[in-house]
């Protein structure tokens, strides 16, 4: 199937979303064991960052502040270290695009965009939405807020990131 399929039913769809993410999980315990997180490269950032002229590859906007590098094949689902397999991300946009397959990931995207417009019309179902996603981001950035104070400092000195010199940084290579 593919995010351009149709479903007869709600039950079917949900079936289907449930079978994409029980493949992701599997395969990601899978390769669980093999998978080595390496550092890259002050050298490799730079060039990274230069392949999309400092702006972010998810979303288009510049990156002016913190950026990840982002893999472009999932490292926790057997993606290569190296620089080829990245690309420089928003730290939001690469959280939330997160180790989804091809398929998983373009109904994140057609569902996102419907129900966006779902909400902006203000229609019943986008009342609800709204309100219950609004309840969600506000717990959510509180349990952030709470963690990120919470986070030991690096030996270096300098703040906790989540994944080291492939995690996020300020500015472009160069100045950080």
């Amino acid at each position: 199937m593919s995010a351009s399929d149709t479903f007869e039913s709600s039950k079917e769809f949900a079936a289907h979303l449930r079978s994409l993410q029980r493949t992701r999980r599997d395969r990601k315990l899978e390769l669980r064991e093999q998978v080595v997180r390496k550092s890259l490269s002050r050298t490799e950032r730079e060039q990274i960052f230069a392949k999309t002229a400092g702006r972010c590859h998810i979303c288009g906007g510049l990156i002016d502040g913190e950026w990840e590098a982002d893999h472009v094949f999932s490292h926790s689902l057997g993606g290569q270290h190296e620089v080829g397999n990245y690309l420089p991300a928003h730290p939001i946009c690469n959280n939330y695009r997160w180790f989804y397959g091809t398929e998983e990931f373009q109904w994140i995207l057609k569902l996102g965009v419907w129900l966006r417009t779902q909400i902006e019309r203000e229609t019943g179902l986008g009342r609800l939405a709204a309100k219950a996603f609004c309840s969600y981001d506000h717990a959510r950035a509180c349990r952030r807020t709470t963690s990120n104070t919470e986070q030991p400092a690096q030996p270096n000195g300098g703040p906790a990131t989540r994944h080291g010199n492939s995690g996020a940084t300020e500015g472009p290579p160069s100045v950080r």
